[in-house]
């Protein structure tokens, strides 16, 4: 059976030892109560529940799945999940990083990233329901009225209600403007929507008293494409004046979809057949209010992929020490059993190191990006807020993509240290493989993440917020280059970034050329940028391992270890993408389409 402790001395690490959390809180006005000792219980508390109470219904979860009534819409999730997420409100989770004066407590956005972190490894697709409420909060609380906060945040806030994003379309994923539900107004100043949604995670389900949809829809007046957008909270009850639930609003589950993985969660077919609901934000500025819960969504789906990462890990690690296969080629190392462990073996070690390396890199990345939301939303400097939210919005794409990416290899990886053994149900492992494979795919598939990318947050304001990181690597550089045992950390990231500030400039002029350049390197570009910033972070990690590795804890050898391995086993591979970006379009557009 598998098994799962949360990494609480890891995200201890990055947060006191690489971010200095605390002292960076303290800064804000929102938080300057916080000291290190409350960051480290609220941890303590939150990786109990998730190890506690959402792990043990990880592989019954996915083994029962999702019931729908035809007659009635509603949907039954797997036993267990209802009880669970009622602890989960009772334990005050969902209020953790909400305003106060909706009822919440306020506490900083990084505690919420390591909370859901350990909430994914343990268990993905219940976490996707509380999960998504988180981005509807954000979104009403940014663009919508007082009305509607007053209405709706609390109940959110409290996790008496869960939310869901309204986007996909059987004819229009990711191209919303291709989108086709109709909003028509009503006397009352609300709107009656009509169309149908699908892949609607959580749309419906049997946790929470009420369900708040998030739905783009077109205006009458709409004009054609994505400019024409509107952006409406649909209610799955309708709600009185005092926002009690009243009569059934006419929005439906129809469907739920039979997936490869995340069987516990509902992904719902939705049918809007003149719901009511009210507009949030300007008529046809839809999608800048709902971005706000995609962006927020993007960096989820990249903590998904963390968290099953570091839980594949755990489980391949105690089976790679246990499983006796043959003898180790430079000569026994159990010589009191039949065959060693296979953890002697050095590509078994290979493919373990490969996910711990991605797993810690990318704990380091999340919480980072964490700690700069803290600081766009609660730093009292607007310089400060404008500098976060600038590496906020370059760091998100590499987050969904690169982790996602970075998920699947590892899972596939943990997965094979178990062979035969991971292949079949009872290990769990292949569950893992299973439900890592959508992260790369959803909130906008990995290729959108690096179009976006390389299109518009590097190229699309001339690689300004690309420089604002290169500037903190500069200078890390300049400060450790002269230390010669870190000379094995800086000199490849030094050398990785003078290489990308040379691609970015030649696929800029190749784009002005042709925009379909932009589109045959954005793949390896975004990898080849996701290395750099893995490197940024290892590099820093080891600085301080170094300066410990005598301290007598085994924790700061082990991270001195992973991070040479980071360097030596996979960050080479920047150089084949590299070399791939730079082949340009024609190896991919030259042969014509009746050759395929």
């Amino acid at each position: 059976m598998p098994q799962y402790t949360p990494p609480l001395r890891d995200m201890q690490f990055v947060m006191h030892e690489l971010l200095n959390a605390a002292a960076e809180l303290k800064m804000m006005p929102r938080h300057h109560e916080i000291d290190a000792h409350t960051l480290d219980s609220v941890l303590e508390e939150g990786g109990k529940f998730a190890a506690g109470v959402a792990f043990p219904l990880n592989l019954s979860g996915d083994q029962q799945g999702c019931a729908l009534d035809a007659k009635t819409h509603e949907v039954r999730t797997p036993d267990g999940f209802k009880q669970a997420y009622a602890k989960f409100v009772e334990g005050g989770w969902p209020a953790m990083v909400c305003d106060p004066k909706y009822g919440g407590q306020g506490l900083p956005i990084l505690l919420n990233q390591c909370l859901f972190e350990m909430l994914n490894s343990a268990n993905q697709a219940w976490t996707m329901y509380p999960g998504l409420s988180h981005g509807a909060y954000a979104a009403l609380n940014e663009h919508g009225t007082d009305e509607q906060k007053a209405l709706y945040l609390p109940h959110l806030a409290k996790g008496e209600w869960t939310g869901t994003m309204c986007l996909t379309e059987p004819q229009c994923g990711t191209d919303l403007g291709l989108l086709r539900t109709k909003a028509e107004p009503l006397p009352d100043g609300n709107y009656k929507l009509s169309g149908q949604k699908i892949f609607i995670s959580a749309g419906e389900h049997d946790l929470a008293d009420n369900i708040i949809h998030l739905v783009l829809a077109r205006l009458p007046d709409a004009p054609p494409g994505s400019k024409g957008i509107s952006l409406f909270v649909v209610s799955k009850f309708k709600l009185d004046a005092d926002g009690k639930l009243g009569e059934r609003n006419a929005i439906y589950c129809t469907a739920l979809e039979h997936k490869m993985g995340i069987h516990g969660s509902a992904t719902c077919q939705i049918d809007l057949d003149g719901a009511v609901g009210s507009l949030v934000g300007a008529p046809h500025k839809g999608l800048a209010a709902m971005f706000v819960m995609m962006n927020a969504a993007r960096l989820g789906v990249g903590n998904q992929s963390l968290g099953l990462t570091e839980v594949a890990y755990q489980n391949a690690v105690v089976y790679a020490k246990e499983r006796i296969q043959m003898r180790s080629l430079s000569g026994a190392k159990s010589t009191d059993r039949a065959a060693d462990p296979i953890i002697v073996h050095p590509d078994v070690r290979k493919m373990l190191l490969t996910a711990r390396a991605y797993a810690e890199g990318g704990r380091a990345l999340a919480m980072y990006c964490a700690l700069l939301l803290d600081k766009e939303h609660s730093s009292d400097d607007a310089d400060e807020r404008k500098e976060a939210g600038d590496l906020v919005a370059l760091l998100t794409p590499i987050v969904k993509a690169f982790l996602t990416d970075n998920g699947w290899i590892a899972t596939s990886h943990c997965l094979q240290v178990f062979g035969g053994h991971g292949y079949i149900k009872a290990s769990g492992m292949e569950q893992l493989v299973r439900d890592a494979r959508i992260n790369m795919i959803y909130e906008g598939t990995n290729t959108i993440q690096s179009l976006d990318f390389l299109g518009r947050k590097v190229l699309g304001d001339g690689g300004a917020k690309m420089r604002k990181f290169g500037k903190l690597i500069a200078e890390f550089v300049e400060d450790e280059g002269v230390d010669e045992d870190m000379q094995e950390f800086v000199n490849p990231l030094a050398e990785l970034g003078e290489k990308v500030t040379k691609l970015s400039t030649e696929l800029g002029m190749k784009a002005m050329g042709n925009a379909d350049e932009v589109g045959a390197a954005a793949t390896d570009y975004l990898r080849v940028c996701g290395h750099l910033v893995f490197a940024y972070f290892w590099a820093r990690m080891a600085k301080i391992a170094l300066a410990k590795k005598d301290s007598g804890d085994d924790f700061y050898k082990a991270k001195l270890y992973t991070a040479r391995f980071y360097f030596a086993k996979l960050l080479p591979e920047t150089a084949g993408l590299i070399r791939s970006a730079r082949s340009g379009m024609a190896p991919l557009m030259d042969m014509e389409e009746a050759l395929f």
